[in-house]
Order: structure tokens, then C-alpha cells, then sequence
């Protein structure tokens, strides 16, 4: 590039010799160096911070999406376990569950059975009684049969002997 500007510095000097159209002084070296000085600035206070911007930024994303895929990988990590506990824990609460049930059925049949024993009894009792009444009834028609006989005896011996 410096080449050029002295190509042009150079042939900017021939044609001011010869005259012609455009009057070439020192105005266009300095103006070669002055794109030059503002191109190593630009270089030196944009293009290079703005590169380092844009690299900590790139930087940044990467470091965020590893982390964001790291925290991914936990995350299944733990709901894969919380699916497995949970699991285990409906597992266990069947069981419970069927052991519930199976107690209560034991109680329920223990019960039931107590019942039947108790109504059999009260069921003997109510024969038991029954027929004690029963006796005390029949005793009870003996003695009146007995006394109907009796009496029933008397009259027809008593009209026997009247007559």
C-alpha cells in the first residue's frame, strides 16, 4: 500500500511539472498518511476492542450453553430419580394398601365369626328357655289335667253314690 501512495506521490510530481489539469502539491502524500494514521487508529480503538466484544460475547454464549446443557443433563438426571422414588413410593403404598385390606378382612371375618358364635348361643338360650317353659307348661297342664281328673272323679262318684 505504501508503494502506491508513493506511485502516486511520484506521478502527482511528474504531472505538476507538466502542468496540467489538477495542481498536485504536497496535499495528496499527506493525505495518503492521514488515511494510514486514521486506519492504524481505527484498528487500534474500534476494530480490535469490538473484535475482543464480539469474542468475550461468543465466549459467553458458549460457556452459557454448556452450562445451560450441563444443567439440562441434572435436571433429567433428577427427574429420572423422582420418577424412580415416586415409583417405589406407589409401590410401597399398595402394598400398604393390601396390607390394609388384608387386616381389615381378617377383623372382619374375626367379627362376623364372633357374631355367628354369639347368635348360636343366644339361639341355644332361646331353646334352652323354651323348652323350660315348655316343661313348666306341660307340668303345669299335668296338675290342671290332674285336677280336672279330680274333680271330674268326685262328681261321678259323688253321682254315683246319690244315685
Amino acid at each position: 500500500m505504501i508503494h502506491s501512495v508513493l506511485l502516486l506521490v511520484a506521478e502527482a510530481a511528474a504531472e505538476e511539472a507538466k502542468g496540467g489539469l489538477f495542481d498536485i502539491d504536497a496535499t495528496l502524500p499527506f493525505m495518503a498518511v492521514q488515511f494510514l494514521i486514521l486506519v492504524a487508529l481505527l484498528n487500534a480503538l474500534f476494530y480490535k476492542p469490538l473484535g475482543k466484544v464480539l469474542d468475550d460475547r461468543d465466549n459467553l454464549i458458549r460457556t452459557s450453553q454448556a452450562e445451560a446443557k450441563e444443567r439440562l443433563m441434572k435436571a433429567e438426571a433428577l427427574a429420572k430419580q423422582y420418577e424412580q422414588e415416586l415409583a417405589e413410593t406407589r409401590r410401597q403404598a399398595q402394598a400398604v394398601i393390601a396390607s390394609a385390606q388384608a387386616e381389615a378382612q381378617k377383623i372382619a371375618s374375626s367379627k362376623v365369626a364372633e357374631a355367628q358364635r354369639e347368635a348360636q348361643v343366644q339361639r341355644e338360650q332361646a331353646q334352652q328357655e323354651l323348652d323350660q317353659q315348655k316343661a313348666d307348661a306341660m307340668q303345669s297342664l299335668e296338675q290342671q289335667v290332674d285336677a280336672l281328673s279330680q274333680q271330674i272323679l268326685q262328681k261321678i262318684l259323688s253321682g254315683v253314690s246319690l244315685g
